[in-house]
């Protein structure tokens, strides 16, 4: 690849790791952030975020020659925010420039501009390079003084990060060593943003090839859960059910054979109370420390380090986890003895299912009145019920397109593990089991691996 040439103030296309292409700017390093040892990379500072990073030469391109083309292929409201604050930027520049021509000093001479030193790919100090027109790396800060610490009434506690953290580069990560058992939709983005904030992370998954391309962003491989266990300080898990949850832990090579005194295990995976409960007592049966910390939120907000983490359980394990949650989230919940953040997540999911088969039911209902859709969701994007995930879901149905962001089998699993909480407890749910009987409908009609958008079939078939 030929020698990439960029100063000090260019403009680019950075790629960071899972990301997309995101325009940002060269900028010098803060002095105590050394440049990574053996990589050819630059310090760029990325637009609508307070995301910087060192990034790759080989992952930069000019953003003028390659606006066009990256418009094109990426979109999003958050990028689409991106590239207009780079347009801004351009803009207040060129006025800065045409108010400046034809000003010299009081004597009539123009001021020479001073040259901008080449950053070759080689270079190796770029920290002397200092731009004045860059504010201080005040966000290095310890993550002690930019959390905000929310005791309510209850006795729950929310840790919530003073900025949106995956789009902020300056977490302090543990130097716990932290494993990850589980690549699918929403581990991928977990383990993304964990590496990406600086995490040494060993990851499994029962389809060894989904490790590789974390392997490539700086992950360790694990062969067995059991491994990463007794290799990690820390040890999350991210599955489909109760039966994958319990025979990542018990079954052969299982993660309960690497637990030893003092190491610690965190449930991610959406279960029920029961199953919380048991692997809670034979994790600390061998003397393990127990979490659980199931994630509201999606595959896009996994992506985005946006989810919203419900813990309980052993409340020093929720502290030692305070840099791997501000990494994969917004924000983050204690709730008290383990069983509790499960209860609420199907609490949740429960009410998201539902309110999403409703969602399609009213669609249906207005092509089948003569209405159009696009009105129904026009108005309703006006009203009280207006959201992202409304706009999000309405848009994937009206344009045809389910490509999962939430699995359809997962919040159905969701619906049936929360009526039969409703029955142990003895309370009805009866909306929540109408909306299980059209997400059992749409899996019939081979919608499982689809988003949960696609139980809109289920009324048009």
């Amino acid at each position: 690849m030929a020698t990439v040439h960029l100063r000090i103030g260019d403009l680019v296309w950075g790629k960071l790791g899972r990301y997309p292409p995101w325009p940002g700017k060269v900028v010098s390093p803060p002095k105590d952030l050394k440049k990574p040892r053996g990589k050819k990379c630059h310090f760029v500072k990325f637009f609508g975020t307070e995301d910087h990073a060192w990034i790759k030469v080989e992952q930069l391109k000019p953003y003028h020659t390659h606006k066009d083309e990256m418009i094109k292929i990426n979109k999003g409201k958050r990028f689409q925010q991106a590239v207009d604050a780079v347009e801004d930027f351009l803009k207040k520049a060129k006025g800065k420039e045409q108010n400046s021509d034809g000003k010299g000093d009081s004597k009539g001479k123009k001021t020479a501009n001073k040259p901008l030193k080449i950053l070759e790919e080689d270079d190796e100090d770029l920290s002397a390079l200092k731009d004045p027109s860059e504010k201080p790396a005040s966000s290095m800060e310890p993550i002690s003084k930019r959390l905000k610490i929310i005791e309510e009434d209850a006795g729950s506690t929310s840790i919530q990060a003073a900025d949106s953290t995956a789009i902020n580069g300056s977490i302090t990560p543990t130097d716990k060593r932290i494993g990850f058992l589980g690549l699918g939709l929403m581990g991928s983005g977990i383990v993304s943003n964990l590496l990406k904030m600086g995490h040494v992370v060993t990851v499994w998954n029962r389809t060894a090839e989904k490790c590789d391309l974390f392997i490539q962003e700086g992950a360790r491989l694990g062969r067995t859960p059991a491994e990463v266990a007794s290799m990690c300080d820390i040890t999350f898990s991210c599955v489909s059910d109760p039966k994958a949850a319990r025979d990542l832990v018990l079954g052969p090579s299982g993660v309960l054979q690497g637990i030893r005194p003092g190491k610690c295990y965190v449930e991610m995976s959406t279960v029920d109370p029961e199953t919380i409960t048991e692997l809670s007592q034979v994790i600390t049966s061998r003397g393990g420390r127990f979490l659980e910390a199931p994630v509201a939120g999606s595959q896009q907000l996994s992506n985005d380090g946006m989810l919203v983490i419900l813990a309980a359980g052993d409340r020093t394990v929720y502290e030692d986890c305070s840099s791997c949650f501000q990494a994969m989230g917004k924000t983050s919940f204690f709730l008290g003895e383990a069983g509790n953040a499960a209860r609420m997540m199907l609490i949740l999911n429960m009410v998201q299912g539902s309110f999403m088969a409703t969602i399609a039911e009213g669609l249906t209902l207005a092509q089948a009145t003569g209405q159009s859709q696009q009105t129904f969701l026009d108005i309703l994007s006006q009203g009280q019920m207006a959201s992202t995930f409304v706009d999000q879901k309405c848009q994937n149905i009206l344009q045809g397109n389910f490509k999962p962001d939430y699995y359809l089998k997962h919040i159905q699993k969701d619906l049936r593990l929360a009526i039969s909480m409703g029955d142990t407890a003895n309370h009805p749910t009866p909306m929540a089991a109408a909306a299980n009987e059209v997400y059992k409908r749409a899996k019939a009609l081979d919608q499982s691996d689809n988003d949960i958008s696609a139980v809109y079939r289920a009324y048009i078939h």
